[in-house]
C-alpha cells in the first residue's frame, strides 16, 4: 500500500512537472473556466499516460515546491463530473493528505489518473474548449492534438520507481497515529486496526443528543495511506464500526429564523477486505427542507439587498449584520427551493463575505461544499 504523504515528496523531488504529473498551488472547480482547465489537464495526462498512473499535486507553489496546503475538501463525487464532460473517462480519485507543518484545517490534494487504455477527449463544450478536443502532455504543458498520434509509452518504469518507493511500512504507520493522538489530544482520539493491517483514527468533540452520539469537529485519518478521510468543521456526524466496516453519517444544520434541524447529508461506509484491499462507498442521503415561497422571497430579497450593500462599501446594521451571517446558507436554501438565481447571487457574495469576515467566509465554503455534494448526485 502506498504511502500518499511519502509520494508526493518522490513526485516533488523528481524534477519538475512533466508528462507524468502535474502541480497547482490551487484550483477552483465551482465555475466553468476552473472546471475547464482542471478537465483538460486530467484529459492530457489520461491520454499521456496509457499504461501507468498520473498525478496532480494541489497545494504546492510552483517557484520554489513549498508545500502551502489547501483547504480540506471532500467532493467524493468528482468522478461524476468527469464522466459528464469525457469521453473515455479515466478513474479520478482526489484524496486529502495531511502533512505536519500545516495547519489542522490545511492538507495537499492529490488527484490519482488511471488512464482506461482509450483515447480521452471533451464530450461536449465548456468555457473556451470545444467538444471532441483531445489534450496531451509536452513537458509541463496540456496542449490540444490531433488524435491519431502514436501513444508511446515513455512513464511507466519511472512512476513505477516513484511509487515503489513510497511503499508504506510499519514506521511510517507507527508514526502516524502517534502523530494523530498527540495532535488531536484535546478531543479523546480513538483508533482501530482492521483486518490485522489497516488502521483508522477519529477525534471530534462529542456530544449525545435523545441518547445518540454526534461528534462535530470530526477528523478520521486511513494512517496506513497517510489519508486525511474526513474534516467537519461545522457539521455534525454519527460514526459506527464493527470489525469490517466504519460507517459515517454527515448532517448539516439548516433552517430559517431559529428554526434550524438537522438533515441527512451522506453516508460513508469504509469496508475493510482481506488480502490488504478496502472500498470507500458514499450515497448522497439529503431530502433538502421546503419552506412558504413567500417568506422566502422576502428573505432572498433581503439577502440581495444586504449584498448590495456590501458591494457599495456600506455600514450595516445590527440586524443586517446578524442576516449576512446566515446570507450563504439562506441563498442555499432558497436554491433548494427552486429560486433560480439564488446560486448566482451566492457565487456573487464570495469576494465580500472572504473580506467581510473569516468566519463568514467558512460558512460560504461550507455552503458551497453542500452544493457540491448534491449537483454531482
Amino acid at each position: 500500500m502506498i504511502n500518499k504523504r511519502l509520494l508526493i515528496k518522490h513526485l516533488l523531488a523528481h524534477n519538475d512537472e512533466n508528462s507524468f504529473y502535474d502541480k497547482k498551488r490551487k484550483i477552483d472547480i465551482s465555475y466553468k473556466e476552473g472546471k475547464a482547465k482542471f478537465l483538460k489537464h486530467i484529459c492530457a495526462l489520461s491520454n499521456s499516460n496509457p499504461n501507468n498512473n498520473s498525478y496532480i499535486v494541489i497545494g504546492v507553489e510552483d517557484e520554489d515546491n513549498r508545500i502551502v496546503g489547501v483547504d480540506f475538501f471532500d467532493d467524493s463525487k468528482i468522478q461524476n463530473l468527469i464522466n459528464a464532460y469525457l469521453n473515455n473517462p479515466p478513474i479520478v480519485q482526489y484524496e486529502n493528505i495531511p502533512f505536519p507543518h500545516l495547519s489542522d484545517n490545511r492538507v495537499v490534494g492529490l488527484v490519482t489518473i488511471r488512464a482506461n487504455n482509450k483515447i480521452t477527449s471533451l464530450r461536449k463544450n465548456i468555457w473556451k474548449y470545444y467538444g471532441g478536443s483531445v489534450f496531451f502532455r509536452e513537458g509541463s504543458m496540456s496542449m490540444p492534438k490531433v488524435f491519431d498520434i502514436e501513444i508511446k509509452d515513455i512513464n511507466s518504469k519511472i512512476v513505477f520507481a516513484i511509487e515503489k518507493h513510497a511503499q508504506n511500512n510499519i514506521e511510517h504507520t507507527l508514526d502516524g497515529v502517534i502523530d494523530f493522538m498527540n495532535k488531536r489530544v484535546d478531543y479523546e482520539p480513538k483508533y482501530k486496526v482492521f483486518k490485522e493491517y489497516f488502521v483508522v483514527c477519529w477525534a471530534g468533540q462529542k456530544k449525545i443528543v435523545k441518547n445518540e452520539t454526534f461528534y462535530s469537529r470530526v477528523d478520521i485519518e486511513l494512517i496506513n495511506e497517510q489519508v486525511k478521510l474526513f474534516f467537519s468543521i461545522l457539521d455534525e456526524v454519527s460514526i459506527m464500526l464493527d470489525d469490517n466496516t466504519f460507517k459515517i453519517i454527515e448532517y448539516v444544520n439548516l433552517g430559517l429564523q431559529n428554526t434550524n434541524k438537522y438533515y441527512k447529508l451522506e453516508e460513508t461506509i469504509i469496508r475493510f477486505e482481506d488480502h490488504a484491499n478496502y472500498t470507500i462507498d458514499t450515497q448522497l442521503l439529503f431530502e433538502p427542507p421546503q419552506f412558504d415561497k413567500k417568506m422566502l422571497f422576502h428573505i432572498y430579497n433581503s439577502n440581495n439587498s444586504i449584498l448590495e450593500k456590501l458591494k457599495k462599501g456600506m455600514t450595516l446594521t445590527k440586524y443586517e449584520e446578524n442576516d449576512l451571517k446566515n446570507l450563504p446558507v439562506t441563498y442555499l436554501i432558497c436554491h433548494f427551493n427552486a429560486f433560480p438565481e439564488a446560486v448566482n447571487k451566492l457565487h456573487e457574495s464570495k469576494p465580500f463575505l472572504k473580506s467581510h469576515s473569516p468566519e463568514y467566509y467558512n460558512l460560504y465554503k461550507e455552503s458551497q461544499r453542500i452544493l457540491r455534494k448534491v449537483q454531482y448526485n
